[in-house]
């Protein structure tokens, strides 16, 4: 951290994706120059819905830019636009959309297990 602060617009990021799924993450984590947590935004267009999963070691927090849908332990809920969730290590979690508008959210975990290639300890539910 040479800085001691960092700020970014995630519009200069580039758009990747996640390993597991279609939606448009923004890892910011390294532009911001972040060490004890890792940031992304994370865009979710109608009808796309995120990986369910866990992260071993690492407690979420998930703000909603816009109005956004997260889905804890398969139950969808409504999040109003600036909204906060936190999602403990053990619990799944996935953002979903089943609206006709774009949920923009920005994700954060901590402490930042792995990496953004890859996630570390990200714990994909066994869908049998």
């Amino acid at each position: 951290m040479s800085d001691g602060y960092g700020i970014v617009d995630p519009e200069t990021v580039p758009d990747d994706q996640f390993q597991t799924c279609e939606s448009t993450v923004r890892r910011l984590t390294e532009p911001l120059g972040a060490e004890e947590v890792r940031v992304n935004q994370v865009v979710v267009d109608p009808g796309e819905v995120t990986t369910p999963h866990t992260h071993e070691g690492q407690e979420e927090v998930f703000v909603a830019l816009t109005e956004g849908q997260i889905a804890i332990e398969g139950q969808v809920h409504d999040v109003p636009r600036d909204g906060v969730v936190r999602v403990h290590e053990d619990t799944v979690r996935n953002l979903c959309n089943h609206t006709e508008t774009r949920h923009v959210w920005v994700a954060f975990g901590a402490p930042p297990v792995g990496t953004a290639e890859d996630f570390g300890a990200y714990v994909v539910e066994d869908e049998g």
